[in-house]
């Protein structure tokens, strides 16, 4: 009997050890925009009524500043590479900020950066993103407006 209880809490203690090796995967990805903006999907998935600039790029004087909002997205990465899967969280999050400007009546959403975990990253070329072993995660901030 003592045998026996003996395995099935070292059993147990072998998964909860797996499981926590696991989860503790937590990686910052910067990829370029350039790769996953000139995508088909992102051809079929985004918004070309609404502009996007990302960091510091310029952008036409606004007629109106509307507000300022972060989209945060997860996806699931089994089965795809880091890439694949920060690039599709990618275009989730980007597609979001679109959907939030045609609500506010914007047309652009300016200086986007990423926001993953509350941590600024400012750039015109790159995003960030969080890949874990199964879920991946950008978080993006940006502010919506009206561009005559």
């Amino acid at each position: 009997m003592r045998a026996k209880t003996l395995v099935l809490i070292l059993g147990v203690v072998g998964i909860f050890s797996v499981a926590n090796v696991a989860d503790a995967r937590d990686d910052i990805l910067r990829l370029p925009l350039a790769d996953v903006l000139s995508s088909a999907d992102a051809k079929a998935k985004l918004d070309p009524g609404v502009a996007l600039y990302f960091g510091k790029q310029p952008y036409p004087a606004p007629a109106q500043r509307m507000s300022v909002t972060t989209q945060n997205k997860k996806t699931n990465f089994f089965n795809k590479t880091d890439q694949e899967g920060c690039n599709w969280v990618f275009l989730s999050a980007t597609r979001s900020l679109q959907e939030f400007a045609r609500k506010m009546g914007g047309n652009a959403v300016v200086n986007i950066v990423s926001f993953y975990k509350s941590r600024e990253f400012v750039s015109e070329t790159q995003y960030e993103c969080g890949a874990g072993s199964f879920v991946g995660g950008v978080a993006l901030r940006g502010e919506v407006v009206l561009i005559k």
